[in-house]
């Protein structure tokens, strides 16, 4: 009979201990879990967690990258403090970024208002009572103008949330970049421009998926040979997480329509490597912090291992998931929204223990509004706090080896996998959209969490516990009614003071460019933007060849 090893003989010892303790004192519940589902044991222990070093960990800045992308992380420089804006007009937000930039931010991030992200002009009469609400409104090359008035381009890089009329605000960017003399090649940001997760869970689409993919695609090669800088797409699990996913399900189905992304580019002609080191990630952060950590941990080991084994990419920057996180709006409550920045607090720590390339923290108030000046400058001193004045940016993956935090990168790692295999089997990312799997899942999960919130069985303090009474009626940001008529003044100016010819054949080229499968629309699309046409003329030149997507 082999010999118990000491370890095994302290472990037995421990057990007996806690035996005697349970009898007094039971355990809170009788089972612990993530979000996810996934069962938290009470004790991880070395002999237990059984891993090949260079196979699972690496080094930092070396495949497979979970333990970070850069070999010293934020001890080179700290990650890219972005904070998403947008609000009214292109001028109060341009007030709004540069308060932003003086309070030190380092990184734009736009906010669109409705209308603009589905491709309406503001005088449309299906953007009546949205202009300027949930975000920026931007009509014509004009109000880009206004956006980004004395805002050096070529010092600041901009990430813009937009997806259906990516190639559209992408080209006014590049128009306003052209304008201030700054070269398109010298360019630097992100836009969004993930069209499936919109059909999984956000909403804003407007072409069925093949001509929406048409046009990613045209992003990349067009990109990749003149806007060398800029990240073609932020392929995001954030919006998945906030309709109710798990953080197993954000991951995978994220991991997911990035394959759907790369099988697109390539089957257009593009070699991996040519595209591939541009792709971006955009993620969420809960409160569950250890799962949060993993979370970001085990998508970075999958994903490269997907790039260099799957499709052979052999330059390393393509095997490399650079993300930007963004913390829950969904966990933030009306209730008490004072809690609110202890929550983005926890978040955000995940976040940065978990790897990312640049981060938002969301205001206090955003359960009730558009965040305030007070607000929105709270949320950025909580990054700059955390990275000055925690340590936690002093060392390298400073969660790395803990037997927690390993066992549940692989559990989350062998979880996202199996999502992964059940959507290959179902055809792949577009397919599984089509068939409403990806929907009908996240739709059961958000049902089982709110189920738990209701029972108590899941807390969220001062919502289903610790209430106190209270008059929940902070200053919120209002924005100005009279905005709607201004904006639309403005944009029938435009129209009027353009040359009006000029546009016409830019449309026109644009159309017949749209009839065929194999011209490049972004060349059309920047001509039609300088011209200043709108964005809702341009939208519906495309809306004419391409047709509308219905949702399923």
């Amino acid at each position: 009979m082999k010999k118990k090893s000491e370890f095994q003989q302290q472990r037995e010892k421990w057990e007996k201990d806690v035996e005697k303790t349970l009898a007094r004192f039971p355990e809170r519940k009788e089972s612990f879990v993530t979000s996810s589902d996934i069962p938290i044991e009470r004790l991880y222990n070395p002999e237990e967690i059984t891993f090949d070093y260079d196979k699972k960990l690496g080094f930092p800045g070396q495949y497979p990258y979970t333990r970070g992308i850069q070999p010293t992380m934020y001890r080179s420089r700290y990650w890219t403090m972005r904070q998403y804006a947008g609000f009214g007009s292109a001028e109060e937000t341009n007030k709004r970024f540069r308060y932003l930039l003086e309070q030190g931010q380092t990184g734009l991030s736009v906010a669109f208002d409705l209308p603009t992200q589905i491709g309406y002009d503001s005088d449309d009469p299906m953007s009546e009572g949205e202009v300027g609400k949930v975000g920026v409104a931007i009509d014509s090359l004009k109000d880009m103008e206004q956006l980004f008035d004395q805002i050096p381009l070529d010092q600041v890089s901009t990430s813009m949330t937009i997806n259906a009329p990516a190639s559209i605000l992408l080209c006014m960017y590049i128009a306003v970049g052209e304008k201030q003399g700054v070269p398109m090649e010298r360019l630097t940001g992100t836009i969004q421009n993930d069209i499936l997760k919109e059909y999984i869970a956000r909403g804003t689409y407007i072409y069925p998926p093949k001509q929406s993919m048409r046009l990613i695609t045209d992003i990349f090669g067009y990109c990749q040979e003149n806007v060398p800088k800029f990240n073609t797409i932020s392929i995001s699990g954030y919006h998945i997480r906030e309709a109710g996913s798990t953080a197993v399900q954000e991951a995978a189905f994220t991991i997911a329509n990035g394959m759907a992304y790369v099988d697109a580019a390539i089957d257009s002609g593009l070699e991996v490597d040519q595209f591939a080191p541009r792709l971006a990630f955009f993620f969420n952060a809960h409160n569950q912090f250890f799962e949060e950590v993993a979370k970001f941990r085990a998508a970075r080991r999958i994903w490269a291992r997907i790039m260099k084994e799957h499709y052979k990419a052999e330059n390393p920057k393509s095997w490399k998931l650079r993300f930007h996180t963004q913390t829950g709006g969904s966990t933030l409550t009306a209730q008490q929204p004072d809690n609110n920045i202890v929550r983005v607090t926890l978040q955000a720590l995940a976040a940065v223990m978990g790897g990312t390339q640049s981060l938002h923290t969301n205001s206090r108030d955003e359960a009730l509004a558009l965040p305030t000046e007070d607000s929105a400058r709270i949320a950025l001193r909580t990054q700059q706090i955390i990275a000055n004045e925690s340590g936690v940016a002093d060392t390298v993956d400073p969660l790395g080896g803990s037997y927690y935090v390993e066992a549940l990168t692989d559990k989350m790692e062998e979880e996202i996998e199996a999502y992964l295999e059940r959507i290959g089997n179902l055809g792949g990312a577009v397919q599984a959209v089509e068939d409403g799997f990806m929907q009908r899942e996240i739709h059961q999960s958000a049902y089982d969490a709110q189920k738990r919130i209701e029972s108590q069985e899941d807390v969220v303090v001062g919502m289903n516990a610790f209430q106190v009474e209270e008059e929940i009626n902070p200053d919120l940001l209002r924005v100005d009614e009279e905005l709607e008529a201004r904006q639309v003044s403005q944009t029938k100016e435009v129209r009027n003071t353009r040359d009006n010819q000029r546009v016409e054949v830019c449309l026109t080229d644009l159309r017949e460019a749209a009839k065929t499968e194999d011209k490049n629309l972004m060349p059309y699309i920047l001509d039609a933007v300088k011209a200043y046409a709108t964005v809702g003329e341009i939208a519906n030149i495309l809306r004419d060849e391409f047709g509308e997507y219905v949702g399923t």
